[in-house]
C-alpha cells in the first residue's frame, strides 16, 4: 500500500506479485466485475448509491483471495461490505464467490487503499474496519514496511463512525505486539478487551489458520472501537 499525501507519509505494505489468474476468476472479472467493482476515483463516494441503499459499511483492506469477506457477508446480509485488494487473482477469486453465493452487499475496489481511504471515503462513513493477517514483513530490517503504523491507524479511525470498530488479526506475535502498541496509542480509539481480543465470531476461520492451530501457531486478534 503506498500513499503519497502530505498528512500521510508514504507507507509500503505489498508489493505487487505476478499471480495466475485461473478461467473461473477471469471470467468473474469479465461478467461480474463491471456491477461489482467500482473504480478508483479521487473524489468521495455516495456509498448510499453505490450500495442502492442506507446500512452500515464494513471496509476490508487486503482479502486476500476474498473467502473470509464473502463468507461474513454471506451471513450479515444486514451490512454492506467494500474491498479493497490489490491482486487481480484475489479480487477475481472474490467476485466469483459473489456470484456463486448471489451476494449483493459487496463492492470491490482494485487499488491502493491509503488512496481509497484519502479520496473516497469520507470521515465518519464506516462502521468497521477488517485487517485480517497483513503481509507480517518478519525480517527486523522490513518491520518499516508493515501496514499497521501510526499515519494510517490514524487514517483509519477517522474514517470511522463513532462507535464504529477496527478488527485486526496477525498470526505473528511480535506484529501483534506492535499493532497493539500502535492502536493504544490513537487517541480517536478504545480497547474492547485488556490487550488481545478472542477471536469473535464474525472472524472465519481459513484453512490456513486452522491447519497453524493445530500444530500450535498463535493467532492474535485485536478489536478497538472509536470513542
Amino acid at each position: 500500500m503506498t500513499t503519497d499525501s502530505g498528512a500521510h507519509p508514504r507507507i509500503r505494505s505489498y508489493v505487487l506479485r505476478a499471480g495466475r489468474v485461473g478461467s473461473g476468476q477471469a471470467r468473474a472479472l469479465a461478467e461480474i466485475g463491471p456491477q461489482f467493482m467500482l473504480p478508483y476515483q479521487s473524489e468521495l463516494l455516495d456509498l448510499d448509491a453505490v450500495f442502492g441503499r442506507a446500512a452500515p459499511r464494513i471496509l476490508e483492506i487486503g482479502f486476500g483471495m476474498g473467502e473470509g469477506l464473502a463468507e461474513i457477508a454471506a451471513a450479515h446480509p444486514e451490512n454492506d461490505y467494500l474491498g479493497v485488494e490489490v491482486h487481480t487473482p484475489g479480487v477475481g477469486a472474490l467476485l466469483k464467490q459473489v456470484g456463486e453465493r448471489g451476494l449483493t452487499n459487496v463492492r470491490v475496489i482494485q487499488h491502493d487503499a491509503v488512496e481509497v481511504l484519502t479520496h473516497m471515503l469520507a470521515p465518519a462513513s464506516l462502521a468497521g474496519i477488517h485487517i485480517f493477517f497483513p503481509d507480517p514483513w518478519h525480517k527486523k530490517r522490513h518491520h518499516k514496511r508493515r501496514l499497521i503504523q501510526p499515519p494510517l491507524v490514524s487514517l483509519l479511525a477517522s474514517r470511522l463512525q463513532p462507535g464504529g470498530y477496527i478488527h485486526l488479526a496477525t498470526d505473528w506475535q511480535d506484529y501483534a505486539e506492535q499493532m497493539l502498541a500502535v492502536l493504544c496509542a490513537e487517541p480517536l480509539l478504545a480497547n474492547t478487551v485488556a490487550d488481545y481480543a478472542p477471536r469473535p465470531d464474525t472472524r472465519p476461520l481459513s484453512k490456513f489458520e486452522q491447519r497453524g492451530i493445530r500444530l500450535g501457531h498463535g493467532v492474535w486478534d485485536l478489536v478497538f472501537r472509536r470513542a
